[in-house]
């Protein structure tokens, strides 16, 4: 029996069995002005390939809302904004969707802002820009929310640039108990570290506060057809020739297709230089979608062109579908110094790859102390996959991919489709035991915890 039919009869039986909380749970919540609903056709995350199994889905207004639905639920898992390639964020009875609280507070003295659960990168990057700040990095695409980025470590790229949680400065979150927790960077030490990148899994978070550095312009250029053969002499010159860099390839040929060099713009200057040919790349002479064939309209501008910084670090537009929509993704992060031999033990899986993929992404992300950050005390590439929605094929490849990255110690994106077992995952993070102990501390019943927790971080 796969996970979704596990989840489907796990789903059933609950169902007979706490029926009568579940409708204590419902009627709470609707005397307290909160929105339920039970959609008539199923809920999927934006890229059609996963079905949520959540019988309500709650939608507070307030964080006395929030605190409420916490103490009458006997279940509970916050859903963000569905940009999850599993069910990391899914559960059988109730999740809770905190898209209405939107705040958003500048505090210009600190530089600091902090922000409601329902803030999207694509809302509050113009906000703040408005204000003369900025944050230090932004994913590929803008749509996903704060909260949901930083509880899974997601990250943009930049050999120098830390993954989006390292720019928070404090949460705010309610426990199982319905009590109102704060940790910050400042005063709480570990215990930060450890909560920061939660998986949703100590309480639900309310508001994240971020750090802010002032506004700063960047142009992209794309170069086209780098040899492979490029990164094993020079892999850090090629990676530190931007503020952001990334690579793309189909695995065919030993080539890079494309190379986005992203160049953050000294105060005062209006271009960065970008010259012709790169490592024996060619600069491009008309805008590129990282998928070939795929309309490069979506894509945020280049050409060395340039522009604000949330309008140049994604590589997708806010108003359009980002990346190809219906599609899957996996990704690996492996140490940077080994980097060269990770991606060609991968490429020897070309012929397997290539035939259901989309496009692989390769990106460099600096070190960090978050306890489950993928990135955690160690330099790190991220070699990702997109894959077309063909999963009977992908999960017959993906045990292959993890087999050839296993002398890497390859840790999987929290966020997205893997087959590593709980066994590995518990060897690749050092501070496991103490993230567990963590979980325990705030949510002694398991609350929060779900089917993919269940597996993943307990192996139960």
């Amino acid at each position: 029996m796969d996970k979704r039919q596990f989840l489907k009869g796990s789903c059933s039986i609950l169902t007979g069995s706490m029926l009568s909380r579940f409708v204590s749970a419902e009627q709470a919540a609707q005397q307290a002005g909160q929105a339920v609903q039970q959609p008539a056709s199923p809920r999927t995350n934006w890229a059609g390939n996963y079905t949520f199994h959540a019988e309500h889905l709650y939608e507070p207004k307030t964080v006395a809302e929030v605190q409420h639905l916490v103490t009458t639920c006997p279940k509970l898992r916050a859903l963000g904004r569905g940009h999850s390639f599993n069910g990391i964020a899914d559960s059988t009875t109730n999740q809770i969707s905190l898209k209405q609280l939107d705040s958003i507070d500048i505090d210009e003295k600190a530089h600091t802002v902090t922000v409601g659960a329902g803030v999207t990168y694509g809302k509050l990057a113009p906000v703040i820009d408005a204000r003369g700040f900025a944050v230090h990095n932004l994913a590929s695409l803008p749509h996903v929310s704060v909260i949901g980025a930083c509880a899974t470590a997601t990250h943009g790229s930049g050999s120098k640039n830390g993954n989006l949680s390292t720019a928070v400065a404090a949460i705010e979150f309610v426990t199982a108990d319905g009590s109102i927790h704060t940790l910050s960077r400042a005063k709480d030490g570990d215990k930060f570290l450890g909560a920061v990148v939660a998986l949703g899994d100590i309480g639900i978070v309310t508001k994240t506060t971020l750090d802010l550095v002032p506004t700063f312009q960047v142009a992209q250029t794309v170069y086209q057809d780098l040899s492979i053969s490029q990164l094993e002499k020079h892999l850090d010159d090629i990676f530190l020739s931007g503020y952001s860099v990334s690579l793309f390839t189909d695995w065919q040929n030993h080539n890079i297709s494309e190379v986005w060099v992203k160049r953050r713009l000294e105060p005062g200057t209006t271009s960065a230089n970008f010259a012709p040919e790169f490592f024996g790349a060619k600069a491009a002479t008309r805008k590129l979608h990282p998928i070939v064939d795929h309309n490069p309209e979506a894509c945020t501008d280049q050409l060395g062109v340039p522009g604000p910084w949330y309008e140049r670090l994604p590589h997708f537009k806010l108003n359009f579908t980002p990346s190809s929509g219906a599609e899957l993704q996996t990704e690996y992060f492996v140490p940077r110094d080994r980097a060269y031999e990770a991606i060609l033990a991968v490429e020897q899986l070309r012929d397997r790859i290539t035939p259901h993929l989309f496009i692989t992404e390769l990106r460099t992300i600096a070190p960090d102390n978050l306890w489950m950050s993928m990135a955690y005390q160690r330099p790190s590439m991220a070699i990702h996959f997109t894959w077309k929605p063909e999963w009977p094929e992908v999960k017959t490849i993906l045990p292959l991919i993890e087999e050839k990255l296993a002398p890497f110690d390859a840790r999987p994106h929290w966020a997205k489709l893997f087959t590593i077992p709980s066994s590995r995952l518990n060897q690749l993070y050092a501070k496991m035991p103490d993230y567990q102990a963590l979980i325990k501390q705030y949510d002694p019943q398991g609350k929060f915890r779900n089917q993919f927790i269940d597996t993943n971080i307990y192996g139960t």
